[in-house]
């Protein structure tokens, strides 16, 4: 049963390899999920085998999303996702079941077995996202020994490192910084060598290649040459692009010559809003008192680790998305803005703040008192860690920094200057949903602007009431989100026993020797998952709950079970409500037979029929079974 649901979600490029029930069974026993949880949802304990985190799936401030490590599932109380394992890791990474399997496989080192004449894993089956994850390891290794190379342009790039942007080998070596070579082909012969398919080379972003062009290694022209090469990795640590810093040795050929930076292009594997340079490590660090440090670039974010700053983080260029402070709201909720003093750096910091207002994050922006201008990169070069401490004393709540870049000279501004300011600032106030915090808010916009509090508070529920009656009119009015179908009151039943068996093991065993399966409605996930628990029970034996995921064949299925799982088992009379939804069933399969019958035997009337006394004697059965229902008793 097991084996057919694996195949069934398997894209490949050819036939579709099954992996054995047995070894998956090992591998969820090997693999401690939260270990796999914990590398995107920071978890805090919530009892005995629990953790609790914001939920990876929705936007939520308040953590309703649960890791039971001894059940092996997790389960979100806020949008319902739940699941095992592998499912996390299919709906994180964005991998099919196989894949998935493979991925947890690998990064643990579970060796898996493949049922006989399925193929297992090879070049042509491998899934496109992993052959490109695998391609920038690759490549990442190759632009890694070019920086190392014992060259005339290996000791150019070494000396731009060390004496131009004054880092050491050793921030290099643990980064990977790397080097492309003005003229390499190098890359794409490996690469060519491995195998890799037509799809994974075309799409990985590494090469430009023309709409239709014959795939050759001729055909593979390098995006990146003549640059310093820096690695961006996941939150999960794996390299999926690069940033390439442009160099003396950039060929005038280059088609982006005179770009500074130039990044990736979006892949299967990267998406630039999706991420954020070096929280890989950052989010290990940040906690009470460590909060982010958000600077503008990676070289900015680089000069804050080699000082020993661990939490700094950076977005590709300074266009932050709400997809990365969502991210970051998982791990941690607070946030220092250091960006550039100069205009681009305070324009990206108040674009920045609504967002992150928006996400729930508290920001406090890093300034330096007396200084003009602020470049983090050579503040920390030239003053080191103590720097950071530095601009911490001289930070501004959110607030106080959006009204000093709105209005610097409060003091002499006129009445209109401060009205534009304080539309400017109910923009940026509106994206957050508590009042508490608006009034917070804006008794700072008062104190800074020099407005008393009241006229604040009349302007602001004016614009409120503008911008709600303006968003109906940008669009169609966002619809509800649809109520779950109520359940039919016969679903409940077959639900409330698979609670029952799966949290009473000996009820289980007493259950599948008294309940007929055509009592059992199949229609729905309960029916099917309580039949096959039960047929399982009766004719194979049970090893208890970790053989669960066995039966269960589609994600509705398992998102049934995690949440039964979730659910906690009351001091109630168990053998009583066991006994009472065992009626309950008997009732709804007897019931409609013996109207069958009386029916039948009404139409027939006093006419001597073969048929009659037949059924006289099924309708007196069916009223004795009614009247002695089954029960289960448990052993003493």
């Amino acid at each position: 049963m097991c084996s057919a649901a694996v195949g069934q979600h398997r894209y490949s490029y050819g036939p579709v390899p099954v992996i054995k029930a047995s070894s998956l069974r090992d591998l969820k026993s090997r693999v401690n999920l939260h270990e796999v949880v914990a590398r995107v949802v920071a978890l805090k304990p919530a009892g005995s085998g629990r953790f609790k985190g914001l939920c990876p799936f929705h936007a939520e401030k308040t953590p309703s999303f649960n890791v039971s490590t001894d059940k092996g599932y997790y389960k979100c109380f806020g949008c319902g996702k739940a699941g095992d394992v592998i499912n996390f890791v299919m709906d994180t990474e964005g991998l099919q079941f196989t894949e998935a399997v493979e991925a947890i496989a690998q990064r643990f080192g579970v060796t898996l077995e493949y049922e006989a004449g399925s193929g297992g894993p090879s070049p042509e089956t491998r899934s496109l996202r992993q052959e490109i994850f695998e391609i920038h390891d690759l490549a990442a290794e190759h632009y890694r020994q070019a920086f190392l190379a014992k060259t005339p342009h290996g000791d150019f790039i070494r000396d731009y490192w060390v004496k131009n942007r004054r880092f050491t080998p050793e921030l290099a070596e643990e980064f990977k910084i790397g080097f492309a070579p003005p003229e390499d082909s190098g890359l794409a012969a490996a690469l060519w060598k491995r195998q890799f398919s037509e799809d994974a080379l075309r799409q990985c972003g590494l090469f430009f290649m023309r709409d239709g062009a014959v795939l050759t290694i001729g055909a593979l022209r390098p995006r990146f040459r003549g640059r310093l090469m820096i690695p961006i990795r996941d939150h999960q640590g794996r390299i999926v692009a690069f940033t390439a810093r442009q160099l003396e040795l950039t060929p005038p050929d280059d088609p982006a010559r005179e770009a500074k930076y130039v990044n990736s292009p979006e892949t299967p594997i990267f998406t630039k809003g999706n991420l954020l340079f070096n929280l890989d490590r950052a989010r290990t660090g940040v906690g009470e008192g460590h909060p982010f440090v958000l600077v503008e670039g990676q070289l900015d974010a680089l000069r804050c680790w080699s000082v020993g700053l661990k939490t700094a983080i950076a977005p590709q260029g300074t266009s932050i998305t709400e997809g990365q402070l969502a991210l970051l709201r998982r791990y941690h909720p607070q946030v220092e803005c250091f960006f550039d003093s100069d205009s681009a750096g305070q324009k990206a910091a108040l674009r920045f703040l609504p967002m992150a207002l928006k996400a729930g994050l508290e920001v406090r922006f890093l300034m330096l008192a007396g200084a003009e201008k602020l470049d983090p990169d050579l503040l920390f070069l030239e003053r080191g860690l103590a720097a950071y401490e530095e601009v911490k004393k001289s930070s501004l709540a959110a607030m106080e920094f959006a009204c000093r870049s709105l209005l610097p000279n409060a003091a002499t501004a006129s009445a209109e200057q401060k009205s534009r300011a304080a539309t400017a600032l109910f923009e940026i106030i509106a994206q957050t949903d508590s009042d508490v915090t608006r009034m917070s808010f804006l008794s700072e916009i008062s104190l800074h602007l020099r407005v008393a509090q009241g006229a604040l508070e009349r302007d602001l529920r004016a614009f409120l009431a503008r911008l709600s009656m303006r968003r109906p009119a940008a669009g169609a009015p966002a619809e509800a989100a649809p109520a779950p179908p109520a359940d039919a009151p016969g679903k409940a039943t077959e639900a409330h026993l698979l609670f029952l068996c799966l949290h009473h093991e000996s009820l289980l065993h007493a259950l599948a020797s008294q309940l007929p399966n055509e009592w059992i409605d199949q229609s729905h996930p309960a029916g099917l998952v309580l039949d096959r628990l039960l047929a399982e029970v009766a004719h194979n034996g049970w090893a208890g709950n970790s053989q669960i995921d066995q039966l269960l064949e589609t994600q509705e299925e398992k998102t049934l079970v995690a949440s039964l799982l979730f659910e906690t088992a009351g001091d109630d009379d168990l053998l009583k409500m066991a006994n009472e939804a065992l009626r309950a069933l008997q009732r709804r399969y007897l019931v409609p037979r013996q109207r069958e019958i009386e029916l039948e035997i009404a139409n027939k009337g006093t006419d001597i029929d073969t048929d009659l006394p037949s059924l006289l004697k099924r309708r007196k059965e069916i009223e004795l079974q009614l009247q002695n229902p089954p029960k289960v008793t448990l052993p003493s």
